[in-house]
């Protein structure tokens, strides 16, 4: 099984050096038992991202402003954000989590404190875009009391502070251990309030990360052939998107009954005639990500596959059709699976069906609320960003995915790359 939101390294060379253990990768099939074919190349490919502007210090600064406004609003004292998207899209600090602790103290006034080990000081100092103070804690001492002095000295000696809903609990349970003046709450609203509606210098980073998985997935797609193994087209994939400039975030491939599962299955596949090839991958570009899924088969397809890809082809348009300014998310999902249940699918999340939702936001985080599924009552703004994925899974047969990303305007839904043509068009 291939993990759906892993990162294979050394992606270029396993490309150069032969796809996965050797297997033919040539674009046309091989006769049963014909030695390998050397492997087709990326080096044709090059980047399409130098263009690419990351976030200016100035937008992360406007974010800011308007997380104080509405904590000002609220009552509430702080935000606290540990390592994570979120303390990038506030501060541009990029920072992996570990067990020591780096978080960003965000007042409802003032300047942005930052907490960290000492001997990280100066890495987290390199992408601090939005000033404010850096203050240390060296091995032996407790960094959750200087979270606490850190408040205090920004004027909040007690009263509500909210964290950051990724927040892990042992940082929550660490500032209450060091002072019980603070009622702590979620941060949750406060965040998605910020991050739900994209900029246009955000758009423009979730363009150019989907113009790379596109163009990758149509660079592989003519490189498929029989006896392929899903680490090949994943070695590939994440080949070509280096080349293409993105970072690769994650290369789902699932092969013949594997596709059924959603995110795979253990059991061994290889292509043959007939065989469904479903891939699912994205990257990232200055940290905003793509989503993209494509199904096709190899050789030629049979009725019923034929006719499954149709139908989730539908399902995406009707998903697109169902999306209006004030919509609730969660009318686009029930849109798709009244049109699958009117075709023999469901009922409702049941399979053989749709077992998902219809899609996700989607933004630094691959999923990010608000949800295209039944219930979220978030009503569609002109900025919001989705995946529109409603495939159909026939346990012990095959899946079919399809999947691009859209954004919301004043007049509809506008995708970053266009929909699959046809089951033999698919890219």
């Amino acid at each position: 099984m291939i993990t759906r939101r892993g990162f294979v390294g050394s992606a270029c060379a396993a490309v150069v050096a032969g796809a996965g253990r050797g297997r033919a990768v040539s674009a046309a099939p091989a006769e049963s038992g014909a030695p390998a074919a050397p492997p087709a190349s990326p080096a044709g490919l090059k980047s399409i991202t130098g263009a690419a502007q990351p976030i200016s210090a100035e937008e992360r600064l406007g974010r800011i402003a308007r997380l104080q406004a509405l904590m000002t609003q609220q009552k509430i004292g702080a935000l606290i954000v540990e390592s994570g998207s979120s303390l990038e899209y506030f501060t541009g600090i990029s920072w992996r989590r570990s067990e020591r602790t780096t978080a960003a103290i965000v007042p409802a006034k003032g300047a942005v404190l930052v907490v960290t080990p000492a001997f990280e000081e100066p890495s987290v100092r390199e992408t601090l875009q939005v000033g404010g103070d850096v203050r240390i804690w060296n091995e032996p001492e407790n960094p959750f009391e200087k979270i606490v002095e850190g408040l205090r000295d920004r004027g909040i000696a007690a009263g509500v502070i909210a964290v950051e809903p990724t927040v892990r609990f042992f940082i929550v349970d660490g500032v209450r251990r060091a002072s019980d003046a603070y009622r702590i709450v979620s941060g949750d609203a406060l965040v998605r309030a910020c991050r739900l509606v994209k900029s246009p210098a955000e758009l423009a980073l979730l363009q150019t990360a989907n113009d790379v998985t596109i163009q990758a997935l149509r660079w592989i797609h003519a490189q498929v052939a029989r006896d392929m193994h899903p680490s090949d087209l994943e070695s590939l994939m994440n080949g070509a998107t280096i080349a293409l400039g993105g970072a690769p975030e994650f290369a789902l491939v699932l092969l013949n009954e594997a596709s059924a599962y959603p995110h795979g299955s253990k059991q061994a596949q290889s292509i043959r005639e007939g065989s469904v090839i479903l891939m699912d991958c994205g990257c990232a570009v200055q940290g905003y990500q793509s989503d993209i899924s494509r199904t096709w088969v190899f050789g030629d397809p049979s009725p019923r596959q034929r006719k499954v890809w149709n139908t989730v082809k539908r399902g995406q348009e009707i998903a697109l059709e169902s999306a209006k300014p004030g919509v609730h998310a969660g009318a686009i999902d029930d849109a798709v699976r009244r049109y699958y249940e009117s075709q023999g699918w469901g009922p409702g999340y049941r399979l053989p069906g749709l077992s998902h939702r219809t899609g996700h936001g989607i933004g630094m985080d691959g999923h990010e609320p608000a949800y295209l599924v039944h219930g979220d009552q978030t009503p569609l703004q002109a900025g919001m960003c989705f995946s529109d994925e409603p495939g159909i899974y026939i346990p012990g047969e095959f899946g079919v995915r399809l999947e691009d990303c859209w954004f919301m305007t004043q007049a509809g839904p506008k995708t970053f790359t266009p929909l699959a043509r046809s089951l033999d068009e698919p890219i």
